[in-house]
């Protein structure tokens, strides 16, 4: 005897996935069944985007290159674009940028370079203590530092320190392609001194090959770059296309210079470029409260963002870009008034008017303009 199967209803499957899946609700209750697939299964499409991390190599003494699996929801990137990354000190989640100094790679890979900072708390904890197999937490990928379609005949590079990071990606993008690209490059890299000098090795051979035309200038042997003198290192200066990332001194004096020279220049800031207040201007007392602020009161100049004042009281306060980008580092200010160290802007908060959620600012780019209280 033969029994027909009962046909399946429309959305019978969804409604089994949904029967299961209430399921297993039940049986991992109080949790959420997406926390138990978290420990097993972090890098899976629809969770929080994550990045194991495969690889930790050591480029100097202060600085590494950590290699990252992202999980399947990363949208990728182009060479030259950064990534946040949160991560976890002491059991608070800590958001910083770093840029990608990868392009595409076959195993899907991603990778930042981080050099620890003095007083850093996220770039010391991942250069001295980032082991393979800890799991990161990313944004997708983002920013505009990325070369022309097509590349220029002519291309110039110039970087200071940490500021290699983005333009490594460019050329290992550049240099991994079957057919190697025709573009003329030279790179002008900056660094303190020669130990300092994160992918030397990497980038010298690359100029050994005949790939780029690197210069390579250590303040402790050269004396600081004067970019005056940028024409006698690259004579035919004014035939390149200039993308330059590095320390805001020396792009604050190569846009004055290419300025006046009418050349195109592209630049990367790892720091927002800040006014000069006015005699007067800026500075105060802010009052951190709430659970996390407990009342702490720091004393700021006109010059100094809440952001870095706090984290040297030592107050852990939300963050990424540390630009006025990424809007990680947004806390209600109650009273008061900031002002923006970008454009010199006033936001007031006025108790009574502004409404009981207060005014909504950024601490990495503005600084007090008086006293005002932050809800932290």
């Amino acid at each position: 005897m033969t029994t027909a199967a009962a046909p399946l209803t429309p959305g019978g499957g969804r409604t089994l996935r949904s029967a299961l899946r209430r399921f297993a609700e039940s049986a991992v209750t109080p949790l959420e069944l997406d926390d138990v697939l978290d420990v097993f299964h972090p890098l899976r499409a629809g969770a929080e985007l994550r990045g194991r991390i495969v690889q930790v190599l050591p480029e100097t003494d202060e600085s590494v290159t950590i290699v990252l699996k992202p999980g399947r929801d990363w949208a990728g990137h182009v060479p030259g674009q950064y990534v946040r990354v949160g991560v976890d000190v002491e059991g608070v989640r800590l958001w910083r940028t770093y840029s990608l100094t990868h392009g595409p790679r076959p195993d899907g890979c991603i990778s930042i370079t981080v050099k620890a900072i003095p007083g850093g708390v996220v770039s010391n904890h991942l250069v001295h203590r980032a082991r393979k197999g800890q799991m990161l937490q990313l944004a997708q990928a983002e920013g505009e530092f990325v070369l022309p379609q097509p590349l220029p005949r002519k291309l110039l590079l110039v970087t200071g320190g940490s500021g290699i990071t983005p333009v490594i990606g460019m050329l290992r993008n550049l240099h991994s392609k079957a057919v190697a690209p025709a573009t003329d490059i030279v790179l002008v890299h900056v660094n303190a001194s020669e130990s300092a000098a994160i992918f030397r090795g990497e980038l010298r051979a690359l100029h050994a090959s005949g790939r780029i035309s690197l210069v390579e200038r250590f303040d402790d042997t050269h004396g600081v770059l004067d970019v005056a003198l940028l024409a006698e290192l690259v004579p035919d200066l004014d035939e390149r296309l200039t993308y330059a990332c590095g320390p805001a001194g020396l792009l604050d004096a190569l846009e004055q210079h290419h300025a006046d020279r009418g050349l195109e220049l592209t630049t990367e800031r790892f720091r927002p470029v800040v006014i000069t207040p006015a005699d007067g201007e800026g500075g105060g007392t802010v009052t951190l409260t709430g659970s996390t602020g407990g009342g702490t009161e720091i004393e700021l100049d006109a010059t100094t963002p809440i952001l870095d004042a706090a984290e040297q009281a030592g107050v852990l306060m939300p963050s990424g870009c540390r630009m006025g980008i990424c809007m990680a580092c947004v806390l209600p200010m109650r009273e008061g008034a900031v002002r923006d160290l970008r454009n010199g802007a006033l936001t007031v908060a006025v108790p009574g008017e502004t409404g009981p959620q207060g005014v909504p600012i950024q601490t990495c780019i503005s600084t007090a303009a008086g006293a005002c209280s932050i809800d932290h």
